[in-house]
């Protein structure tokens, strides 16, 4: 009897220390907070964001315009002053090629204009002295036609002299190889000495305007559109995809080609102060495709306690923690805000610090 007495006192202790070790354990809970407290006092009501879905292609960079700079003449290659990267202006010099025919032929110009002049000389002098017997009636009037033709084939044959060596001079000064435009020099497939003939490539320009060229797959055709805004990637790799469209750079659609070649649709991104990067460098992009339904909630409205997050919510009069898992940042109405992946549904009552109640 008195055994059984003693058992029933001690299982009376343990069933007392075991509820005074749950109200503790319970009174620990995140959710024990029951009933408005000072430090939460607004309500926010959970509906969905429509958010765009990302595709991450690789894009790349090209040129509107590649202009080759060409000889105007054959010869020598005397000099090149640009080098593959170098910027140069329109009707800059880059190369100059000489021949030395030109100069000779210079010459040869020349002893024929002083020729061309002495004939002229020698033939305004005969027809003076015709012109001056006519006036007496000293000449006939076959003498004088035949003087004044000479005096008119001289002064023809230097003006064909003189237009030779305009010419020969012209051709001397198109050894001269100019940039045909503004922009940057791709390649330079000769160096100086080369023997080079009319027409030749010195160098190719891209002169920009410089834009982005996806080749997406043809599933994602009826997707794209025009004035789409896109995020673009630095030269490296991004290691996350801003939903705000503010990461490093931002482009917008600008034409999408109706042909598909290849199982690939071509559209065309424009970019600001794409001049800094190289001309046929991939670059990552990430495309909207279309959109997804995601709930999400301020991050003030995210507690962290014990390595696990939670957000308070209002569930008749009672305020409840509920653990969450956070996802990305995603734009709300009145800001960044967290998506939550689980944990919270459409329509919650989500409960914010009071510091936070002014920007609801």
């Amino acid at each position: 009897m008195r055994r059984m007495i003693s058992n029933a006192a001690m299982m009376r202790k343990i069933l007392f220390s075991r509820a005074v070790l749950a109200l503790a354990l319970v009174a620990l809970l995140p959710g024990a907070l029951s009933g408005p407290s000072c430090a939460w006092a607004a309500d926010l009501q959970i509906h969905k964001l429509a958010v765009p879905d990302f595709k991450a292609v690789f894009g790349q960079i090209e040129s509107r315009n590649v202009l080759p700079a060409r000889t105007r003449i054959g010869g020598t290659l005397a000099s090149v002053t640009v080098t593959e990267g170098s910027l140069v202006k329109k009707g800059q010099q880059i190369a100059l090629v000489t021949d030395p025919k030109i100069a000779l032929q210079l010459q040869a110009t020349a002893a024929t204009i002083k020729a061309a002049l002495s004939q002229l000389d020698n033939a305004q002098k005969q027809f003076d002295r015709v012109q001056e017997l006519m006036k007496h009636g000293n000449s006939a009037q076959a003498t004088f036609d035949q003087s004044k033709t000479q005096l008119q084939v001289a002064q023809n044959q230097v003006a064909v002299a003189q237009a030779n060596q305009k010419v020969l001079q012209q051709t001397a000064t198109e050894g001269a190889v100019l940039a045909p435009a503004e922009g940057r020099v791709l390649t330079v497939p000769v160096s100086a000495g080369s023997v080079i003939m009319p027409g030749e490539v010195v160098a190719r320009i891209a002169s920009g305007p410089y834009y982005l060229r996806l080749s997406l797959p043809e599933r994602m055709a009826p997707r794209i559109r025009k004035d789409t805004k896109v995020l673009i990637g630095s030269p490296g790799v991004l290691s996350r995809v801003d939903q705000n469209l503010t990461g490093v750079g931002t482009g917008t659609i600008v034409k999408v080609y109706p042909e598909i070649s290849g199982g690939r649709v071509v559209a065309d991104v424009s970019v600001p102060n794409l001049g800094s990067y190289f001309v046929n460098e991939r670059t990552l992009v990430w495309v909207p495709i279309g959109t997804s339904q995601v709930i999400a909630v301020p991050p003030a409205a995210i507690s962290l306690k014990n390595g696990i997050d939670y957000v308070h919510i209002n569930v008749s009069g009672t305020v409840i923690a509920v653990a969450v898992i956070p996802g990305e940042e995603v734009a709300g109405p009145n800001g960044p805000e967290r998506e939550i992946l689980t944990g919270l549904h459409e329509g919650d009552q989500v409960i914010l610090p009071s510091s936070e109640k002014s920007g609801l």
